[in-house]
């Protein structure tokens, strides 16, 4: 946080989890957390969450989604 504070530039966190349950996204965002998905990843969501993350949109993400697929 110091290196942010400093830095000017702030690193995205998204929370990434197995065992979802209810009211696990409110909260991670609630922690500061800047986006969430749960297992099984779908790629898309992933993206979605990552542009969201950093305040964009791109549609050539949304085409990577579409060729590579995820294995964790």
């Amino acid at each position: 946080m110091k290196r942010e504070k400093s830095g000017g530039r702030r690193l995205p966190i998204i929370a990434m989890t197995a065992h979802a349950l209810k009211g696990d996204q409110e909260r991670c965002i609630a922690a500061g957390m800047d986006g969430y998905v749960s297992k099984p990843i779908r790629t898309a969501d992933l993206f979605a969450a990552i542009e969201n993350a950093l305040g964009k949109t791109n549609s050539a993400t949304a085409e990577l989604s579409l060729e590579i697929p995820l294995k964790l």
